[in-house]
């Protein structure tokens, strides 16, 4: 699904000053197994992580790393539940019900709030098509 973002306007450059420029980025909908967590994420994954930290291999997520305002759940945020480890900076949110781990929230270095989608929990997307960077969350 494509939606239009905020929009922009051209500032002194050239012929476009002063005209809105409209931009538009996918919206993908993902969910747990059930379905009892379900959300939308904008924008378009070109990159997916594989962590090897022992929470990520023993789930086998490939993350996208987006803001978090860019995540709409689309189920109430109490039908996911938390599992924090190791420092306490990230947030793995899971299904109760059917164990399925489709994102985890935390921030960026500089403190923004970010959210991981795991992509294997997107409806309608194919991992293979986009390359997977191994992170070595093990060694931290």
């Amino acid at each position: 699904m494509l939606v239009q973002s905020s929009q922009d306007r051209q500032k002194g450059r050239g012929p476009a000053q002063g005209r809105t420029v409209h931009t538009f980025q996918m919206i993908h909908r993902g969910s747990c197994h059930c379905g009892r967590v379900a959300f939308e994420v904008q924008g378009e994954p070109t990159q997916a992580m594989a962590c090897n930290c022992s929470i990520c291999s023993r789930k086998g997520s490939l993350l996208w790393f987006v803001r978090r305002d860019n995540l709409r759940l689309l189920t109430p945020e109490a039908n996911a539940s938390t599992y924090m480890f190791n420092k306490h900076v990230i947030r793995h949110r899971f299904c109760p019900t059917c164990g399925i781990h489709p994102y985890g929230e935390g921030a960026d270095p500089s403190g923004k709030p970010m959210a991981a989608i795991n992509l294997r929990c997107l409806e309608n997307f194919d991992c293979k098509a986009i390359p997977v960077k191994e992170f070595d969350g093990r060694s931290l």
